[in-house]
């Protein structure tokens, strides 16, 4: 129906024969087929644990279907995705989770504990008070808006080098999207650490097609390595629950800081330009992803 230019990975909204609508993610994109992985993995595991998340389908596209597309590198990135790639349920309306809408949207603490803590375990370092990848839906009608997650092909940053991370290893958290929230990770960490069994790992990377599982001699040898290397981590938890998240006051006076010592060292002739930092350089709406 129409490309998504938004972000690196350039999905596609797309009508399939189900009747169904969904943003789909391309086997050829920049980001690889790992953010493939990535995306079946976090999202099938934040949906057994009781998070909100899209329906995920296997989508086979026929490059046909574009050849209409009068942008050269979205028509070769269609070309080049012959066959399997990954589709998410379009949520009509959906809106972007901004800072702005943050501020009149209560996100319980313990809720957004679930999520840093579904984020640590899967080292999705890609939620951040800049870019959210959280959507709030429905937007209208008589239901209450929802926080939704999307986007986790950032995630599992391991399996881009098997050999060199360890499980238990602690990754900076204090500026996710959700850490103004005061999100109770302990509790979270009770809650869930319990649920992800290796029996429930298998029955996940089991989704995962055999033709995005190249790491190792099989696909089952590569199941096996995620099912082993976040079943370890689980049990590691204690070493890596994040919990020092900044306020809103004191991020910005981080931030404040930050500009004014690289304002400082700019030459003379660059002072007047907007430093752009953590932000996109034109305003974005993200709800185009998904509605």
């Amino acid at each position: 129906m129409t490309p998504l230019r938004s972000g690196g990975s350039v999905p596609g909204v797309v009508e399939a024969d189900d009747l169904g609508t969904y943003v789909v993610k391309f086997t050829a994109s920049a980001q690889g087929r790992k953010a493939l992985v990535a995306e079946v993995i976090v999202g099938e595991l934040a949906r057994a644990l009781g998070l909100r998340f899209p329906e995920l389908v296997l989508v086979h596209f026929d490059p046909a279907i574009a050849d209409s597309e009068p942008h050269q590198e979205v028509r070769e990135l269609h070309s080049a995705s012959a066959g399997l790639n990954l589709g998410m349920d379009y949520l009509p309306g959906a809106r972007d989770f901004t800072p702005e809408v943050a501020q009149h949207f209560p996100v319980d603490s313990l809720e957004a504990g679930r999520i840093v803590w579904l984020d640590a375990l899967t080292v999705n370092v890609d939620r951040t008070v800049h870019s959210s990848n959280l959507m709030v839906w429905p937007t209208l009608g008589v239901a209450p808006p929802r926080l939704w997650l999307i986007d986790h092909g950032a995630a599992l940053v391991f399996h881009h080098r098997w050999d060199g991370s360890d499980p238990a290893k602690r990754y900076d958290f204090r500026h996710h999207a959700l850490g103004h929230s005061a999100p109770d990770v302990r509790a979270a960490d009770a809650e869930l650490a319990p649920k992800i069994t290796r029996e429930l790992l298998h029955g996940i990377v089991a989704e995962v097609p055999d033709a995005w599982l190249t790491d190792f001699a099989t696909p089952d040898e590569a199941r096996e390595a995620y099912v082993g290397y976040l079943h370890a981590r689980v049990r590691a938890s204690e070493a890596w629950l994040p919990t020092d998240f900044p306020t809103r006051e004191e991020l910005a006076a981080e931030e404040a800081l930050r500009a004014a010592k690289n304002q400082r060292g700019r030459p003379a002739w660059l002072k007047q330009v907007p430093d752009l930092h953590g932000k996109p350089a034109a305003e974005q709406d993200w709800s185009v992803h998904l509605g």
